[in-house]
């Protein structure tokens, strides 16, 4: 979150908030998806989000910034390769995803932006996060932990394809440290009728502070009431977030004219002694003690408060954006053509002499194979096929005999190696380490390329002395 507090106060917009039943609280988010479910089609029930999975998020920006001078400072390589890491989660889960370059920014840098290609162009939802941090250290808490809790909460909407009566926007805002510069140009560069698509935004800064309180931007208007029912359910007794009014992403959006809203865990600020009586932790402690610190490290973050936050996340998504219904079903089959090599090369993209009848290597079946490499001289070979994989399945198994023929002799050393990718992703690697005698049967999960297009590659490099021969035969992709 932004260090300094702007001078005049932001008005809070008062709106009638969604009345929650005065029974016990539900059970799961399940339960609390058919207490309140909203007039109209009635929503599915949201999923639970698994708190160890945003945990592994967190751990791989605490590494990166470990690995890259100790922080995520936005237009630093740790700040670069946060933003990489999230892109290539979203791509391989089939998000349509976008870097803006922020010109005007304090670090030029990019936001990212991710759409789940499926809803009413006009309808948007939008859900955000700043995935900078300052220059003192890792910056989990802020705001690894917002991010996060956004970046599991997509792969989970696309692992579960449900229908959808709006269109689903994520975005990761670079910059925020300095000024909120990041958010404020990515609203700055819409039109009019863009932003008027937009029906709401939420943001989520510092939602995992260790003496934690628990707070809602706007808590009293309609945007907030699906964040407040879920919160109200656990019966925590949620308050204003005005330690965070104008200080965070969502303030660009809210001075545009979109209805915005968000969860936050605290920062700086003291904890009162009536909010420790009912949420627990230290009165008089800053809600987290580690702010803008060298110390915002994993250990810095409360897997109970993360959990909370992203739960409700998912259970707002779900009101906001899910319809009723049953996803389309899978239509499985075979995705790959000509797996087996005897029907020629197409539609297969291959290095000339690659898909070849030459009797030095057999087939595993019939007398075509694709044969990579085997010459002894610095050589790259590939393979490669476009593959739909249709969305729907509970399995998704990329199969594939390999036989691995060398004449290198160490048992040590690579010199050689196969390399099996999908959608630009590596999937696999083998060398001339992996020969053995006969082709040995091997199987990729590819569950995260469901629903989409992709490229399945296979790219041979040999060096210049000693051959290897990589061999594949009867290629088969199965979804069921």
């Amino acid at each position: 979150m932004r260090g300094r507090t702007l001078t005049a106060a932001v008005a809070l917009a008062v709106a009638t908030a969604l009345t929650v039943p005065s029974t016990a609280p539900p059970a799961s988010a399940s339960a609390l998806t058919r207490t309140l479910a909203p007039a109209g089609p009635v929503a599915l029930a949201a999923p639970d989000i698994a708190v160890a999975n945003v945990q592994a998020h967190l751990a791989q920006f605490q590494t990166i910034a470990q690995q890259n001078g100790g922080h995520r400072r936005a237009g630093s390589a740790g700040y670069t390769a946060s933003v990489a890491y999230v892109k290539a989660k979203l791509q391989a889960a089939g998000y349509t995803v976008t870097e803006q370059a922020c010109t005007s920014c304090v670090y030029r840098s990019n936001n990212l932006i991710a759409e789940w290609p499926v809803g009413p162009a006009d309808q948007v939802v939008m859900f955000g996060a700043h995935l900078d941090g300052v220059s003192a250290g890792p910056g989990i808490n802020d705001n690894a932990s917002g991010s996060g809790v956004l970046l599991e909460n997509a792969l989970v909407l696309a692992q579960q394809r449900p229908t959808m009566t709006k269109r689903v926007r994520f975005a990761w805002w670079t910059d925020e440290e300095q000024g909120l510069n990041g958010s404020e140009f990515y609203v700055n560069s819409l039109s009019a009728t863009q932003r008027g698509y937009i029906k709401g935004y939420y943001n989520f800064d510092m939602v995992g502070s260790t003496n934690a309180g628990y707070f809602i931007n706007r808590i009293t208007s309609t945007t907030a009431a699906p964040l407040k029912a879920y919160w109200d359910s656990l019966g925590l007794q949620p308050e204003e977030n005005r330690e965070g009014q104008g200080r965070s992403d969502d303030y660009p959006f809210q001075q545009a004219g979109i209805p915005t809203s968000g969860y936050a865990a605290g920062a700086s600020a003291r904890k009162t002694s009536t909010q420790a009586a009912k949420w627990g932790g230290t009165s008089g402690a800053s809600y987290d003690p580690c702010y803008h610190r060298s110390c915002d490290t994993t250990s810095n973050v409360s897997a109970t408060v993360l959990n909370r936050t992203a739960d409700g996340v998912a259970y707002a998504l779900w009101q906001l954006a899910v319809g009723g219904g049953t996803p389309a079903p899978c239509t499985g089959g075979e995705a790959v053509g000509n797996g087996s090599f005897e029907s020629g090369t197409t539609p297969w993209t291959a290095s000339t002499g690659v898909i070849t009848n030459a009797t030095q290597q057999p087939a595993r079946t019939g007398s075509y194979k694709a044969w990579l490499n085997g010459d002894g001289t610095t050589r790259t070979e590939t393979l490669s096929q476009s593959v739909t994989l249709p969305a729907g399945c509970t399995s998704y198994s990329l199969a594939f005999h390999l036989h691995v023929d060398t004449a290198e002799t160490t048992s040590t050393r690579v010199y050689d190696r196969l390399t099996v990718q999908i959608g630009g992703a590596t999937l696999a690697t083998y060398s001339n380490l992996n020969a053995a005698a006969g082709y040995v049967a091997r199987t990729l999960d590819v569950a995260g390329y469901a629903g989409q297009t992709v490229t399945l590659t296979f790219t041979g490099t040999e060096d210049a002395s000693l051959q290897t021969s990589f061999v594949v035969d009867d290629v088969t992709l199965q979804a069921s």
